[in-house]
Formats: structure tokens, sequence, C-alpha cells
């Protein structure tokens, strides 16, 4: 994610001295004349005081948090459906049942294996020693071999050190989650499992409370997914920390028009919703351990 800024100043070559004239109207003058004065910064900095309590009012209500998913909750299942956007009106017309038919967020805790969890970490924990942003957020992608190494990013099954760094055993579950989650997407938005496929990118994603480097490294901004990967449907999580115990911040926040739901990490934890704008949202900023 960009952001742009314009920022609109003076040249340092328009700074001569040029006689002004009084370019007050008639009734400023007059005032000036009769010795009243309208002390204009006063009132225009009432203004902007009383403007910036009214945003922070109006922010202050529609940010209210209410928590969808608790750390120490274990969840079943859980599912809420919510009115689609606009964003697949395009795709409904040119690929009809290839598009989302409901709309909405899950979370599971019950989908995937303590067992699965633990491989996953170790498969994870393993490829990312072999590199790590040093802004803090890092990113280790088994598809295409993208791993975060300092500022950049390097192909890790083009580094010497990896040749045996994975096994087939480690690609055998990979591919096994991947399927468990991809079929339980299909089952709670209810469309065919045969229409449903992986798009990159797929990828496990560490995040420490280290400073940004990058803008690769600011992963807390508001976003939505399909508007950053045009063919994204669904977006899954699948978590293997906990939040509150390995790390403090990090929770990940929907943003809706009455409050902002949040799902707090939790191993072996799915959280998985369409990738469209109904779903707007950000991850909370790090602040303690590793997430």
């Amino acid at each position: 994610m960009t952001v742009k800024q314009r920022t609109n100043r003076k040249s340092p070559g328009s700074t001569n001295a040029v006689p002004r004239s009084d370019t007050r109207n008639g009734s400023e003058r007059e005032s000036a004349r009769s010795g009243i004065r309208i002390d204009w910064r006063r009132i225009i900095t009432r203004m902007l005081m009383m403007t910036a309590i009214m945003v922070a009012v109006y922010f202050s209500k529609a940010n209210k948090t209410v928590q969808f998913a608790k750390q120490d909750e274990e969840i079943g299942k859980k599912f809420v459906e919510i009115s689609c956007s606009e964003d697949y009106a395009e795709e409904l017309r040119q690929f009809r049942g290839c598009t989302p038919r409901k709309c909405g967020r899950m979370v599971s805790d019950s989908l995937i294996k303590p067992g699965e969890v633990a491989a996953l970490r170790n498969i994870a924990e393993r490829g990312l020693a072999l590199g790590g942003s040093s802004g803090g957020a890092s990113i280790l992608d088994l598809h295409s071999g993208a791993l975060s190494q300092g500022n950049a990013f390097v192909n890790i099954y083009k580094l010497e050190t990896s040749r045996k760094i994975f096994t087939g055993e480690d690609f055998k579950i990979y591919s096994h989650v991947k399927g468990k989650i991809q079929h339980a997407i299909a089952d709670h938005f209810g469309i065919d499992k045969g229409q449903l496929y992986l798009t990159h990118p797929t990828f496990f994603s560490r995040i420490t409370s280290a400073p940004p480097k990058t803008i690769h490294d600011e992963y807390w901004h508001p976003h939505v997914d399909k508007e950053t990967y045009e063919s994204f449907h669904y977006t899954s999580l699948l978590y293997l920390t906990d939040y509150g115990q390995e790390f403090e911040g990090g929770r990940f926040v929907f943003i809706d028009k009455d409050s902002n739901k949040t799902v707090e990490p939790r191993r072996g934890r799915v959280s998985a919703f369409t990738s469209g704008s109904e779903n707007l949202h950000y991850v909370e900023q790090v602040t303690r351990g590793t997430r």
C-alpha cells in the first residue's frame, strides 16, 4: 500500500519584499480607524477547536470496539453474514458461479489440529531464519519463494543455505492444511469447492515491534484485499501464535460503520472473509513479542 502526499509550499526565491497596499475592505478600514479591532486569530482558533471536538466525538462513536473472537475462548464455528459490496458486480456478469453469492466473515478454532499448527510453525521458523525484514514485518511465500531479507526480497529457493531446509513432508502438510481451509471456505460461504482456486500470494507472516524501514513494513493501514489483488474473492488467515501471551498488539480489526470488530489471534484459529470492501480491515501494530 502506497501513501502519497502532496505538499504545497512557496519556493525559496519567492520571498522578495514587495510593498503592500491596504487590501482591507471599507468596513475593515472603518473599524481600524474607529479603534475597534477584531481578533480573527482567536475566532479561527475557537472554530478549529470546536471542529476538532466534533471530529473526536464522531470518531469515538464510530470506532467503538467489539470483540468478535477473543483469544481465551474456543470457537467451534462463528459466521456472520454481511451485505456484499459492489466490488463483484462486473465479475458476476462475466463469471457466474465463480464469485460470492453471500458475503461475511468466519472464525473457527476446530479446523486445524495442534500437530498441524506445530508443523507449520516449524516450517515458518526454519524459512524465516534465512532472512527477515529489518523493519519488523517479514514474509515467506512458499509458492513464489519470496523471502524478506533486510529491506528487500530474495528467492529462498536460490539461496545456497536453503537447499535442504524443506522436506517433502513439509510441503505435504502445507498442502493438506491448505486443502482443509479451502474446503471450509467453500462450505461456510456456500460455493462449489471445485470453483475455488488458490491464488498467490500465500505466505507466512512474522511481525515484531521493530520500527518500519520501508513501505512494506507498514502493515497497519486500513485496506481492502480485493483492491490490492483483483483476483481475490476470499481471504483466509491461520494463526500460529497466541495474542496476549507471545505478543501484544497485533489484533485483526474489521472496520464497520457501527463499530470495529476485533479478532484476537489464537494458535490454530482460522479466520476467513470475503475480500471486497464490505470487509475493510487492518492489523494493529505489534508492541511486544512476535506475531
